[in-house]
């Protein structure tokens, strides 16, 4: 009876420590459609100015455009994109949960032109072979992988393609990169980018 009710508190506690987050689509045909996720080590979502400021780059509408959500966390970025007529949208997001729940969002807003792939992001782009109009990358903020990213992407890209970044420390991309657009917001850090021709 005591064992029983000690493993009803246990259970209960979880409950309660399970927490759902919720992030707000800003704009297109889904906006103000409200996307949820479980709390996670490392996830953040975009913070909602920052995703203005990058629409706003991007020109707002996205259609016909293919995008990739390497990291997808949320998947506020991915949502976002498909939202504003982006033909296919691609998520990859390593946390089982977290895919999970982009799974749900998918579902529950009825987006057929949007997948969620449960791997590694690292692990995906240098097997994958699509090539992309828009890639977003928001990888974990202790993590190194941006050198590593840098590589491996501009094969990924379409020959006019973009590359959005965000990081917790300045970004210095290498030289056949160049900036297109960049920004800060308390301390993210964010830039688009572009392979550079001339390089």
């Amino acid at each position: 009876m005591v064992r029983q009710a000690h493993h009803e508190r246990i259970s209960l506690s979880l409950i309660r420590s399970s927490k759902i987050n919720k992030v707000k689509i800003n704009g297109g045909e889904l906006r103000s459609r409200v996307i949820t996720f479980p709390d996670a080590e490392g996830l953040r979502p975009t913070p909602d100015r920052v995703r203005q400021t990058l629409f706003n780059w991007l020109g707002q509408t996205l259609y016909g455009r293919s995008c990739l959500d390497l990291f997808a966390g949320s998947g506020a970025l991915g949502f976002e994109a498909a939202s504003r007529g982006a033909a296919r949208v691609t998520m990859i997001e390593s946390n089982a949960a977290v895919c999970r729940a982009l799974h749900a969002n998918i579902k529950k807003l009825a987006l057929r032109n949007v997948s969620a792939i449960c791997q590694d992001g690292l692990e995906f782009a240098p097997r994958d072979k699509q090539q992309y109009d828009i890639i977003f990358i928001d990888p974990p903020f202790q993590s190194n992988f941006l050198a590593r990213l840098f590589e491996i992407l501009p094969a990924r890209l379409t020959p006019d393609g973009v590359l959005y970044v965000e990081s917790g420390a300045p970004i210095v991309a290498p030289d056949n990169w160049q900036v297109v657009k960049a920004g800060k917001a308390g301390q993210v850090h964010y830039q688009l980018l572009k392979i550079n021709q001339a390089a």
